[in-house]
């Protein structure tokens, strides 16, 4: 893992073997990902395009999904794993996601003939911007840009050319890979987006569950992504989730409820202070006092930083599932 500073200098850098062996980092492109577990289900699961416009109980206990295609579903179990803006959410009485006052350009710089990077995560600091980029297989490299945006994250833009162009604009002057990166990303893996999390506070924020209607991941518990835990929390979720219902699925429908609330209890000692942690750490590093990002270049990063406390946010001890 290696720090930089805007103009190239190297604030620190670190080796896993060295610093703490428990730790790693391992980087996957979300298509393949997606692909790989998708796999693993029988053919014609997975419904495509299947967009909720509505959702509502039914009178014996199962609800109603109501597509907006005009599909009508009628589920014993619904696991609304549904994004940030997800309409079971809202249904269940969460708040809207807030924005943290900064956003993020993102995109997949790709090498045919493969790409020339170490296996490092690369991060770059400068005074209300910071960027980075790491390897996610042979031939290309996932990259972002976080800029500060207080008042408003903009209007939403869609346009590649011009999404690349404002993404090159904010880090003009700096390391020429980064500007490489960009100009060698596709179109389509070019985004904007505004970052936004929730704080499930205790006693304010509903239940992961209601009935037999459950939230995962980030329609849940959205955080900012400066831990690196959104998705990794998603699949944690899956885990347990997984284990609760089997445990409780054949017992009938006061047992499937109580798994559902057994997984909400489990998991949100877990995902507020992670949620939290996420937000601080992202305050901190949007900082744009000249004074304050002076300190954090020359004294915190080289001086205090160490990997294992850094990164033990990433532990989660994880039994094998069982068929």
């Amino acid at each position: 893992m290696a720090v930089n500073s805007e103009d190239g200098r190297e604030l620190r850098s670190f080796k896993f073997k060295d610093e703490d062996q428990t730790q790693e980092v391992r980087a996957v492109e979300r298509r393949i990902l997606l692909e790989t577990l998708a796999n693993e289900l029988p053919p014609e699961t997975v419904r495509f395009s299947s967009k909720l416009g509505k959702i509502q109980s039914s009178e014996n206990g199962e609800t109603l999904l109501q597509l907006t295609n005009g599909t009508t579903l009628l589920a014993k179990i619904v696991i609304g794993c549904d994004g940030i803006r997800s309409p079971i959410a809202n249904w269940m009485g969460f708040s809207e996601p807030k924005y943290a006052g900064y956003s993020a350009f993102r995109g997949l710089g790709v090498y045919p003939d493969g790409q020339p990077f170490a296996a490092n995560v690369n991060y770059i600091y400068g005074r209300g911007l910071r960027a980075g980029y790491v390897p996610v297989s042979p031939t290309k490299v996932y990259w972002f840009i976080c800029y500060n945006s207080p008042s408003s994250p903009g209007p939403k833009i869609t346009d590649p050319a011009l999404l690349r162009k404002q993404a090159k604009e904010l880090v003009n002057n700096w390391p020429e890979e980064l500007i490489r990166l960009i100009d060698l990303s596709p179109d389509e893996t070019i985004s904007k987006t505004p970052l936004v999390d929730r704080w499930l506070w205790p006693g304010l924020s509903p239940p992961a569950s209601t009935g037999k209607v459950v939230l995962v991941g980030d329609a849940w518990h959205p955080m900012t992504p400066n831990l690196g835990q959104g998705a990794c929390c998603a699949l944690e979720d899956s885990v347990i989730l997984t284990r609760k219902l089997a445990n409780a699925i054949k017992s009938g429908p006061a047992a499937i409820e109580g798994a559902l609330r057994a997984y909400g209890e489990e998991r949100w000692p877990r995902v507020f202070p992670l949620t939290v942690r996420a937000n601080l750490v992202g305050s901190l590093l949007q900082w744009d006092n000249q004074l304050v990002c002076s300190i954090r270049n020359n004294i915190v990063i080289p001086k205090l930083v160490r990997l294992g406390p850094v990164l033990e946010h990433t532990n989660f001890e994880c039994e094998p599932l069982k068929a």
